[in-house]
């Protein structure tokens, strides 16, 4: 028998579509406090990026083609 897992955002209930969809991960200066998770959909991931920031990209930039 199958399964089939349906993913309902966190803040509004809303069926997360397959494909799409956001994870929030909120991290607190005092380690004590712990990791905070939210699956949202993308729309709701959206409005919460507005409020932040744009973290860089780690690791080495890509070779310039020659």
């Amino acid at each position: 028998m199958a399964r089939k897992s349906v993913f309902v955002s966190d803040l509004s209930s809303e069926e997360i579509p397959e494909g799409k969809g956001a994870t929030v991960t909120i991290k607190f200066a005092d380690a004590r406090k712990g990791t905070i998770v939210l699956d949202v959909t993308d729309t709701e991931g959206d409005k919460l990026g507005e409020k932040g920031r744009k973290q860089a990209r780690r690791g080495r930039r890509p070779r310039a083609e020659s």
